[in-house]
């Protein structure tokens, strides 16, 4: 395969996914992942830092995404979080869960990969809160929503990568921020 065909990035995106998945994160080099993608190590360091943001590289499109969504909306705060995590379920994840269950099972089997997902959420969150705060939101108000909303996107992720799952990401977005809704606001039994 020569150096110079298009899409490098996303051949060594794909080369990664493949041989962490057949051989482990631990196992696999950025040789091999270069090799397997035709390509050399320095074409690799060139786009990524090191192996791991092979597999991590889209969060910079998803906080862009986020961000913009945010900055867009006159919605209430939880409202305006809620819809950007569903426009990202839409632009970013439609038609991707057997990729993103095979990466999510690639992150569990490996505490650097795990360490460095809450790092990346944690950043993402971060901008979010940026982003409402720019809104003219208070930093309370501002976390509240962030956080609620980014809980809203991990129980519904979860729920749409288990092997039974059916529904689109954006629904179970839908489903699990209503399922909010009614715990915040439902009157507490005696």
């Amino acid at each position: 395969m020569a150096r110079w065909q298009p899409d490098a990035r996303g051949r060594l995106e794909a080369a990664a996914l493949e041989l962490f998945r057949e051989r482990g994160f631990e196992e696999t080099t950025v040789a091999d992942i270069a090799t397997r993608a035709g390509l050399d190590k320095r074409t690799f360091y060139r786009l990524f830092g090191d192996k791991r943001e092979a597999l991590f590289s889209g969060s910079g499109r998803l906080e862009e995404i986020l961000v913009k969504a945010v900055a867009e909306t006159d919605a209430a705060p939880f409202e305006a979080v809620v819809a950007a995590f569903r426009r990202v379920a839409e632009d970013l994840f439609a038609d991707r869960l057997e990729l993103v269950r095979m990466r999510h099972s690639i992150i569990a089997s490996s505490p650097e990969l795990q360490e460095r997902e809450l790092r990346k959420t944690g950043a993402l969150a971060a901008a979010v809160t940026v982003a409402l705060r720019a809104n003219g939101l208070d930093e309370s108000t501002a976390i509240l929503a962030t956080e609620s909303g980014a809980t809203v996107f991990r129980v519904a992720y979860a729920r749409w990568i288990a092997p039974d799952s059916d529904a689109t990401l954006a629904d179970l977005i839908d489903e699990v921020a209503t399922e909010l809704r009614t715990v915040t606001s439902a009157p507490r039994e005696r």
